[in-house]
């Protein structure tokens, strides 16, 4: 089966001007067939001649320069003109002669500079070209040169139009691409805020703790190797977030970055990391994730990180329940923490003092942003709770 495919790349990968010099060679070769000679533009009434050596450079002039129309757009217009004077006033009126239309709309959109100066010219060169072409005993008078003129103008506003519509199509492109960036950037910093601010709590936790087991060495070389375990998991947790940064598209990067899906044992390891930094959770589990879950299992596993490091950093302490149910069509997780525990405050949400809000209210936007329901705020018995229900399957 032959390929079409790639002939077809391999033109739109060549340069403009071999793009644009098969319609210039077309206009020529048809204008040198007999059966054509005499059917062109005629502007006048300049009695037909037979073609010549002059003949032969009118229609070098008005053919092969619109190979460059696309690159020089405003030397191409000229070159076209001067052959078409010459094709008029000797009266060929030769098949090349469209060209003048082709070399007129080419400018009109690919013209970015002098566009007022360009058409004035043009327009001041026709005249002394129609006083040239009159005849006293021509039919059509004055209204053939203006109906000529006009639909040069005419020809002219296509091009400009074209031109208009292919920059507004550029600019919706550069506005498209902005957004993308900003919500990209959003993006790496939500995930550098859950990383970082879980796995660093963890070990500042852990650190001050250690600071008073100096008489009891085997829990002092237990809360280290955890502060040890913190460190290691947050480097590659940030290189597995650099992974999917990566701009040279290594393959080894793919197998470390699929590992950024969590699952239930990664859930399990990080209640596991919690306790180990002194706070007492209960984690309870009710089904099993659906193969079709999708970006659902990874903001679940946003929710309980974020929530557990607010229970570390403000509820330190404190009794804290994780509670995550996978159902056929959606998950839901409820993280709750009783009382205030050792250091009191609150959670970070925007306008309490005591946090920056970027943590929760990034978790609303990833819930939301999955067509679900978020809620966090105190609890009437004391204490805070974060419940999140993420519709499953959802695309990433």
């Amino acid at each position: 089966m032959i390929d079409f495919r790639r002939p077809a790349d391999l033109w739109r990968r060549s340069d403009v001007m071999v793009r644009d010099l098969p319609l210039a060679l077309f206009l020529a070769v048809g204008s040198l067939i007999p059966a054509f000679h005499g059917h062109g533009t005629k502007v006048g009434d300049v009695p037909e001649r037979p073609f010549d050596a002059l003949a032969l450079l009118a229609i070098a002039l008005e053919c092969l320069p619109l190979a460059g129309r696309r690159r020089w757009p405003t030397a191409c217009l000229a070159l076209v003109s001067v052959g078409f004077a010459i094709d008029q006033l000797r009266g060929y009126h030769e098949f090349a002669g469209t060209g003048l239309a082709i070399a007129v709309m080419s400018a009109g959109a690919r013209l970015e500079r002098h566009r007022r100066l360009t058409m004035i010219v043009l327009a001041l060169a026709y005249v002394p070209l129609a006083i040239a072409l009159d005849r006293p005993d021509h039919a059509e008078g004055l209204d053939g040169f203006l109906t000529f003129f006009a639909a040069l103008v005419l020809v002219w506003g296509i091009g400009a139009w074209w031109r208009s519509t292919r920059i507004a199509d550029a600019e919706r492109r550069r506005r498209v691409a902005e957004v993308t960036r900003a919500a990209e950037r959003t993006s790496i910093a939500r995930e550098l805020h859950d990383v970082v601010t879980h796995h660093v709590t963890a070990m500042v936790v852990q650190a001050e703790a250690a600071r008073y087991l100096t008489a009891a060495p085997e829990r002092l070389d237990a809360t280290l190797d955890a502060i040890t375990g913190s460190g290691r998991r947050a480097i590659t947790d940030l290189r597995h977030l650099l992974d999917l940064l990566n701009p040279e598209g290594d393959d080894s990067a793919v197998p470390r970055a699929g590992r950024t899906s969590p699952s239930v044992g990664d859930l399990r390891a990080l209640v596991e990391q919690t306790r180990e930094a002194g706070q007492p959770v209960e984690f309870t589990q009710e089904g099993q994730p659906a193969e079709s879950s999708g970006s659902a299992e990874f903001v679940a596993f946003r929710v309980v990180q974020e929530s557990l490091t607010n229970a570390l950093k403000y509820a330190h302490g404190s009794r804290t329940v994780v509670e995550v149910c996978f159902g056929e069509r959606e998950i839901s997780v409820t993280v709750g923490t009783e009382g205030t525990g050792s250091r009191g405050g609150v959670p970070d949400v925007p306008g309490v003092p005591g946090g920056s809000g970027r943590g929760l209210a990034g978790l609303r936007d990833r819930v939301e942003a999955l067509g679900g329901e978020f809620g966090a705020g105190g609890r009437a018995g004391g204490g805070f709770a974060v419940r999140a229900r993420i519709p499953a399957g959802s695309p990433s």
